[in-house]
């Protein structure tokens, strides 16, 4: 039986990736902040800032490492290369999940899987960091998943946008940015795909249909109750700029694609 450990899964895409794999894998997960997981055999504490990443590996001894880490990045960039060095001498698989942001300078067009990165952020920067890390392993050890804004009935966006419907106050939204997103759930079912095949490379795990931020947030607003919510327009050029990642190359077979409207329907749960 493979055995998973999943690094940050008390997070929130990192504890729907638990759930969608614990049935059917022998599956470990670290925590740090969330201590509900303290007397969960199978969630181990781990602070990625001092706690050596290689006896951790050892005492869990997995087949594939799938990294959903949050914190500092400079921090995680160091945990990226200790941990590409480990698995090249162990034959363990990693499964990155990256950012559409690696193509965040690139606004012109969609972008593909084996695109040049190249970002003006300093988070995809970050990710370009350790993607090109894993770029130097053999193909069939990595799997770097790049991921648009990645939404959930619990995700961090969705709580945020709630607080400020709630309040009466101005959410920003950008009408000249054209975009894919996701949904947590539909990202572990892809994740568990891309494990049970045995698949490796770069994948593009956004939905297949685009849509402007501004309609995007007023769709789900609306799906909230909120009919009339007030929204602060931004503005960063005269043209549309996209943020979008498209598979051209890797294509997951149609049960597993999403769309908008089914990002927005698994969001907001009736």
């Amino acid at each position: 039986m493979r055995r998973i450990l999943i690094l940050g899964a008390s997070g929130f895409i990192g504890s729907s990736l638990y759930r969608e794999l614990c049935p059917y894998y022998d599956t470990y997960g670290t925590y740090f902040t969330n201590t509900s997981y303290v007397n969960n055999q199978h969630f181990l504490y781990f602070n990625l800032e001092t706690d050596p990443v290689e006896s951790l590996i050892e005492s869990v001894k997995p087949t594939c490492i799938i990294s959903a880490l949050r914190g500092n990045f400079e921090e995680q960039v160091h945990l990226h290369k200790e941990i590409t060095t480990i698995i090249a001498k162990r034959g363990i698989r990693i499964i990155f999940l990256s950012s559409a942001n690696v193509f965040d300078a690139f606004s012109n067009f969609p972008s593909y899987e084996y695109d040049k990165t190249l970002s003006e952020s300093i988070y995809g920067r970050f990710k370009i960091k350790i993607e090109n890390m894993l770029l130097r392993l053999p193909v069939w050890q990595y799997v770097i998943a790049r991921m648009p804004m990645v939404f959930g009935p619990k995700s961090p966006r969705l709580n945020e946008l709630k607080q400020f419907l709630e309040n009466r106050e101005a959410y920003e939204v950008f009408p000249d940015l054209v975009m894919n997103v996701t949904a947590a759930d539909k990202v572990a079912q892809q994740v568990h795909y891309l494990i049970n095949r045995h698949k490796s490379g770069i994948y593009h795990l956004g939905s297949r249909d685009l849509v402007h931020h501004n309609e995007f947030i007023r769709d789900i607003s609306q799906e909230l109750g909120y009919k009339k919510p007030l929204f602060k327009n931004v503005y960063t050029r005269n043209t549309d700029r996209f943020l979008a990642v498209l598979p051209k190359d890797n294509k997951l077979p149609e049960q597993f694609q999403i769309e908008v409207r089914d990002v927005i329907n698994s969001t907001v749960l009736r």
